[in-house]
Parts: structure tokens; sequence; C-alpha cells
């Protein structure tokens, strides 16, 4: 198997082919992850740094769509995606929470020790790094050593979360919670209900909460 080739990745970009969609950057994370090719993944990581914005775009997109198939392949990079948070670009910065959760799947350990940038920067971040830091603590309450770590900070989340993205967390929530944790999830939704606006964002939670009593015989 030969890898690309540092000159070769930037020409395969979408940027490289003067192309503004995804579809090269797709293309490419599939071919890499198939190989499992970490030389070219590193050669990746590395052009996150590149001078040239629509460069980082590309490298950071085709980076997590190779989390998403293999994320074993991005695990060796978290501190990167760590430092990337930080970064002004909210593209780089949405982008490297996506990465990070996927790392969480095989690097729990990992992402736990820094959950307290994940969530620093989720709280001022944009929508989809709040949406990505969210699915970081619902990965990690699925894991019994890090569950009850994990519910109390997605408690919190679900406490002062946008009224848009509150249905769509607690939807997703439903497959990792416990009997123990179910009196003050309803809690916490409960107590969002009356401020909310939207009829059908209040139809979905009040499901969610339907469907726990369902489940435990609450």
């Amino acid at each position: 198997m030969t890898s690309i080739d540092l000159d070769q990745l930037m020409q395969l970009l979408a940027s490289g082919q003067g192309r503004r969609d995804e579809i090269p950057n797709q293309m490419l994370a599939k071919s890499i992850a198939a190989q499992g090719d970490k030389q070219a993944v590193a050669g990746l990581v590395s052009l996150l740094d590149h001078k040239r914005n629509a460069v980082q775009n590309d490298a950071i997109k085709t980076l997590y769509e190779i989390g998403a198939l293999h994320p074993h392949l991005l695990a060796p990079h978290r501190d990167v995606f760590l430092r990337i948070l930080k970064q002004k670009n909210n593209r780089l910065q949405w982008g490297a929470m996506t990465a990070l959760q996927t790392i969480a799947e095989v690097d729990p350990a990992g992402i736990y020790n820094h959950l307290g940038t994940i969530l620093e920067v989720a709280d001022n971040g944009s929508v989809i790094t709040r949406d990505q830091a969210v699915m970081i603590l619902i990965r990690l309450a699925s894991i019994p050593d890090y569950h009850t770590t994990a519910i109390v900070l997605l408690l919190e989340q679900l406490s002062r979360a946008p009224e848009n993205q509150l249905p769509m967390y607690a939807e997703r929530s439903l497959p990792i919670l416990q009997l123990a944790d179910c009196q003050e999830f309803i809690q916490v939704l409960t107590s969002r209900w009356p401020a909310m606006t939207s009829p059908t964002k209040k139809k979905r939670v009040e499901k969610v909460i339907t469907q726990l009593h369902k489940r435990f015989n609450l």
C-alpha cells in the first residue's frame, strides 16, 4: 500500500481542484479510511496549520469524515484537535469538536480527561460545536466508568441548551439513560417546559418524558 504524499493530498482536496463542494473531501476520506493510511492522516493534520483557510477547512472536513469511518486513525492526533478547538476559525473549531466526538468511541479516557476544555469551548462556541460536545457526553455516558459524571454534565447542558437544540439532545440521550437518571432528567426537561415557545419542540420533549415513563414504569 502506497501512502498519499502531502502534495497529492492538497491536489485531491476540494480547494486543490478549484471546487467548492465537499465531494472531493468525502471521496478522499473514504479512500484513506479504507486503506488505513496513517501517513495521509498525519499529512492532513499538518494542513490544519496551512496559511490558506480553504485548505484548513478541507483538511478538517476530510479528517472528521475519516473519523466517522475509522476513529482509531484520528486518535493519535487528539491533542492537535484539542488545540484547534481554540482557533478563531469557527469552521476549524466545530470540525475539531466533531473529530473529538469520533475519537471518544476509541479513546474515551483521553476525551474524558479533557472535558473541562471541551465544555468551555462548547459554552462559547457555535451551535454545531455545542451539538458535538453534547454528543461526546452522551457517548461517555454509555460507558460505565464515566456514566455518572457524564450524566451530571449532560443535565447541565440540557438545563441551558437553546430551545431549538433541547429536543434533539433529549432524544439522543434516551438510549444511555438508566433508571437512576430518570427522575432528575425528567425534572430538568419539565423545568424547561414553561419557557418553550414552539409547540412542535414542546411535543418532542413531552414524548421523551412519556417514553421514559413507559420504559421504566415510572
